[in-house]
C-alpha cells in the first residue's frame, strides 16, 4: 500500500446535524445548506457530479453545474446527443452529488431526470454569454475528434454564421430537472462518525430518517 496515499486523514469538527436540526422537506434543508454555501464563497459552489448509466448497465459520472432549483427538482443543461444525454434517454434515473470539503458536507440526490420546456431552454440560452451560445454549435458533444482544431474551426464558422444574427440555441441542446425521490445530508463529524439524514419520498410524502455512518 503507498503509505503517503493511506495516511492522508481529515477529522471533520466543524459541525454536525441532528434530525431536530432537519427541515420538514429535502428542499426546505437544501436552501439553508445552500445559503451555508454562498455565504462562505466556495469556488464553483454550483458544480455537483451527475451519475447515469449506460445501456450495457456501466456507472458513468462527471461534473455538471446546477443552473436552478425548486420544489420541482435540480435542473442543469447539457447537449442532449452527449453521452449523458444518451444515457438519460435510456435509463432516466440519475443520483447528483454536491460536495463541499469547507463546510465538511455532502448532499446526495437520487431521482429522475426529466426535460425542461423549450421556453425554459431558451431563457438560460439567452442568458449566456455569446461565446457559450456559440460554443453550444461548435462541439458535438462526447463525439470523437481528430485534434483541437476541428473545434476552433467551427467556432470561426458558427461566429461568421450568426455574426449579424440573434444566436439561437440548438434543438439539441436543453436542460433537464432531477425530481429527487431520496436526498440525504451529510455533515462530518470526528472519528469518521458522521451524521446522515435521508429523506425519502413515498406517496407524497417525505420520510426522514438517520443512516449509521
Amino acid at each position: 500500500m503507498n503509505t503517503s496515499i493511506s495516511s492522508i486523514r481529515t477529522d471533520y469538527k466543524m459541525a454536525s446535524f441532528s434530525e431536530k436540526d432537519a427541515a420538514i422537506n429535502p428542499f426546505i434543508q437544501f436552501t439553508r445548506w445552500w445559503n451555508d454555501a454562498i455565504i462562505s464563497h466556495i469556488e464553483e459552489v454550483n458544480a455537483m457530479t451527475l451519475a447515469t448509466v449506460t445501456a450495457k448497465g456501466s456507472p458513468s459520472a462527471r461534473i455538471v453545474l446546477l443552473k436552478d432549483y425548486s420544489d420541482e427538482g435540480f435542473v442543469f443543461f447539457t447537449n442532449y446527443q452527449s453521452d449523458k444525454g444518451k444515457e438519460i434517454a435510456q435509463n432516466p434515473h440519475v443520483c447528483l452529488v454536491f460536495f463541499w470539503k469547507e463546510l465538511e458536507r455532502q448532499i446526495r440526490i437520487e431521482g429522475i431526470a426529466e426535460k425542461v420546456s423549450n421556453a425554459e431552454n431558451d431563457a438560460y440560452f439567452n442568458s449566456r454569454p455569446d461565446a457559450s451560445k456559440i460554443g453550444a454549435w461548435a462541439s458535438h458533444q462526447s463525439s470523437i475528434i481528430p485534434y483541437r482544431q476541428v473545434i476552433e474551426e467551427n467556432v470561426k464558422r458558427y461566429t461568421e454564421i450568426f455574426k449579424d444574427s440573434t444566436i439561437e440555441r440548438p434543438d439539441y441542446w436543453g436542460g433537464y430537472c432531477v425530481k429527487p425521490n431520496l436526498v440525504e445530508f451529510w455533515q462530518g463529524r470526528p472519528s469518521r462518525l458522521h451524521d446522515r439524514i435521508q429523506y425519502t419520498l413515498h406517496n407524497n410524502i417525505w420520510t426522514l430518517e438517520r443512516l449509521s455512518p
